[in-house]
C-alpha cells in the first residue's frame, strides 16, 4: 500500500485516467463496430468522419496505439468505399 501522500494521489489519478480510457476505447469500438454493420450509403457517408475523428482523438491521447488507429481506420474506410460504390 502506498505510504506517500503523491503517490496515494497518483494512484487516484491512475484510476480515474483508466476509467476514462476504458470509457472512451469502448465507445470507439461500438462505433466502429455499428459503422461496420450499416450497409446504407447516406448513413456510412455521415459517420464515417465521425468516427474517423474519434479515433484520431484517441490515437493522439495514447488511449490506442497509433498504429491500431491506422489499421481501423483504413479497413472502415475500405467498408465504407464498398457500401458507397455498391
Amino acid at each position: 500500500m502506498a505510504n506517500h501522500q503523491s503517490s496515494k494521489k497518483r494512484i487516484r489519478q491512475d484510476d480515474k485516467r483508466r476509467l476514462e480510457n476504458r470509457y472512451y476505447a469502448k465507445t470507439m469500438r461500438n462505433a466502429v463496430r455499428k459503422l461496420r454493420a450499416t450497409t446504407d450509403k447516406a448513413e456510412v457517408e455521415a459517420a464515417l468522419p465521425k468516427v474517423t475523428s474519434l479515433i484520431d482523438k484517441l490515437a493522439k491521447k495514447s488511449v490506442i496505439h497509433k498504429n491500431k488507429a491506422a489499421n481501423l481506420k483504413s479497413s472502415i474506410a475500405m467498408h465504407a468505399r464498398k457500401v458507397v460504390n455498391a
